[in-house]
């Protein structure tokens, strides 16, 4: 299940209906700069580059991971390589002071146009090909945020347009002022929400899924240590599925999903993302691989031939709505347009 995979024999979905086509896994980089404790970033870019050469090319980053510092890893882990092999997936509007602590958004026109300007500086590029705001800002019509992303797709600065964890009724307004490509949205094992109201909002209207939080910030990866540096800056440290009772329900669930994968020779991280990738071939899971090794194992779900009864025994291992905790504070639920009547 571990082989190397190559370019030649990547598998790749279209993003959407009027998105690009990408491989059918991405790498998420957010935890090479930020929010998951220190990451070594000679390793981060190797990691990139490893990710390239498997012919994985959607990049999904942030303007506020590391305050930048993510989007200059990139920048500095194409150099020398074709900005065309490349699919780079930007967010913005996520706001933060000087300690890193969240201080709101901002989806105003001009604020979408000024960040998009420090982004293509940081990033080096003269365009970014997916840009979406990171949460729906809700002082500001999605009308007015989307409009001032299409003036930029007009102007050439930005290829495609997306979403990040809209509600239905949101993502067809947006939908209706330009083309969107996809939503990013969690979707795991441990999250299923959007298989009530957003999933077919979004297939009715062709928009395409990058599903991230695939393994559950790592809970779903089956190398999950209680034994962790608590004094280290990692926003697990606060999430409900890592505390106290809660983390031990997951883990529980963890080690039933274990004893399903290894059956079939599949590791625990390979059949969280398996399932996922055999939901839809309109669904792209980011992986947040900091590791080459990391990385190589995710690789190994597309290898997978899981049959429905493969499913049915994994969806039994880990039933929806299982799960113990919500996937953020109430802080951060607060702010998930997703999660809104």
């Amino acid at each position: 299940m571990n082989a190397r995979i190559t370019t030649s024999n990547i598998v790749t979905r279209s993003l959407g209906a009027t998105g690009p086509r990408v491989s059918a896994l991405g790498l998420g980089c957010m935890g090479m700069s930020d929010l998951y404790g220190p990451a070594d970033e000679t390793e981060s870019i190797a990691t990139v580059h490893a990710a390239l050469d498997a012919g994985v090319n959607l990049l999904d980053t942030g303007d506020f991971y590391g305050m930048g510092h993510n989007e200059m890893l990139i920048r500095d882990a194409l150099k020398m390589r074709r900005r065309e092999d490349a699919v780079i997936s930007v967010k913005f509007g996520a706001m933060r002071d000087p300690k890193g602590n969240w201080i709101g958004m901002d989806g105003r026109p001009a604020a979408v146009k000024n960040a998009l300007a420090y982004s293509l500086r940081r990033l080096g590029t003269d365009h970014i090909d997916i840009y979406r705001i990171a949460r729906v800002d809700p002082n500001v019509p999605i009308e007015e945020t989307v409009g001032a992303i299409a003036d930029m797709v007009k102007a050439g600065y930005v290829k495609h347009i997306g979403l990040s964890e809209a509600r239905a009724d949101t993502i067809r307004r947006a939908h209706a002022v330009h083309p969107i490509s996809d939503l990013q949205i969690e979707y795991s094992l441990f999250s299923r929400g959007i298989e009530a109201d957003i999933l077919p909002a979004c297939r009715e209207l062709g928009v395409g899924i990058t599903a991230y939080g695939v393994l559950s910030r790592g809970l779903l990866s089956g190398h999950w240590s209680t034994q962790r540096n608590e004094s280290v800056r990692d926003f697990r440290s606060n999430s409900p599925r890592f505390q106290g009772d809660n983390l031990e329900r997951n883990l529980a669930l963890v080690d039933a999903l274990r004893s399903v994968a290894e059956e079939k020779g599949m590791s625990v991280a390979q059949a969280a993302i398996g399932w996922v990738l055999a939901q839809g071939e309109d669904i792209i899971p980011l992986v947040g691989a900091r590791k080459r090794e990391r990385l190589q194992e995710a690789l190994g779900s597309l290898s997978l031939a899981l049959t429905p009864p493969d499913l049915a025994r994994i969806e039994q291992a880990v039933p929806a709505g299982a799960v113990a905790g919500d996937r953020y504070d109430k802080h951060a639920m607060a702010m998930l347009d997703s999660e809104r009547a």
